[in-house]
């Protein structure tokens, strides 16, 4: 099977990265299409594989085609790719809001849509990525994308009703982690910490608690209650976390973002 994308940017790259690291295939069965020429350039020096300025040119040498342009421009590669398309491609995307109701009505034919959510860790093999698909997508090719997904992280197959959920508990959420970490290396810079080794510290204490967690399969409350020493520091943090509204403001802002999803 040959895989192409259309669209080299910071997703395709994390994408083609992991399927080259667990070699699912190799480069020979590689290819990706941008308009920028500086895209092109760095998927060759980067990874070795084929890169052209020709949407054209995947469809007519892929059987699977990873749609990873930003979601404004869907609309507009997909009219200029749809005739050529058939009922033998797979499309596979990765953009936020566009469902499969709306992908089947611009193709304006019975087509393969295999929808995802991706995240940026997946950069660093550790993505999570939600997957659904529509009726004429085979349990076989389900698996098949599901595997490409786990190359750089973990990937779970979900209802679409879920989707605008998966994009706000872990397609923009690293966002709202990125900003947790941030704010804990600035009170310990205020406490006279060196700002590379907060950023370190802050890091490596969200990394290991999210590690910890998935290792041991314990509940979130159970675990922030062995940290919480009778009268000691973290309960006195978490009583101000709490006064400040720390769990709400995250509820709400992660119920914007599926709502925001939603409308798109």
């Amino acid at each position: 099977m040959k895989l192409g994308f259309i669209g080299g940017g910071n997703m395709a790259s994390a994408m083609i990265k992991g399927i080259l690291d667990k070699k699912l295939l190799d480069r020979e069965h590689l290819i990706v299409s941008d308009l920028s020429e500086e895209s092109c350039r760095r998927a060759r020096e980067s990874f070795g594989i084929e890169a052209v300025q020709d949407n054209l040119r995947i469809v007519e040498e892929c059987r699977c085609i990873v749609l990873a342009v930003k979601p404004q421009y869907y609309q507009q590669v997909i009219r200029q790719i749809r005739d050529q398309v058939s009922g033998g491609h797979l499309i596979v995307t990765i953009a936020p809001g566009k469902t499969i109701h709306w992908l089947e009505e611009c193709f304006v034919k019975d087509v393969k849509l295999v929808r995802t959510m991706p995240n940026t860790p997946a950069q660093a093999g550790a993505g999570m990525t939600g997957i659904c698909a529509n009726e004429n997508v085979t349990e076989e090719e389900l698996r098949m994308v599901s595997r490409i997904f786990e190359s750089f992280g973990r990937a779970e197959v979900v209802p679409e009703s879920m989707m605008d959920a998966v994009v706000s508990v872990s397609g923009s959420s690293p966002a709202f982690v990125f900003m947790f970490i941030e704010a804990l290396a600035d009170a310990a810079v205020a406490d006279g910490m060196p700002r590379k080794m907060a950023y370190e510290f802050a890091a490596q204490a969200v990394y290991g608690s999210a590690k910890l967690m998935l290792e041991t399969g314990m509940h979130p409350g159970e675990l922030k209650d062995m940290v919480c020493s009778p009268g000691g520091t973290t309960i006195a943090a978490v009583q101000v976390l709490e006064e400040r509204g720390f769990r709400s403001s995250i509820i709400e802002a992660s119920r914007a973002c599926a709502e925001k999803s939603r409308q798109m």
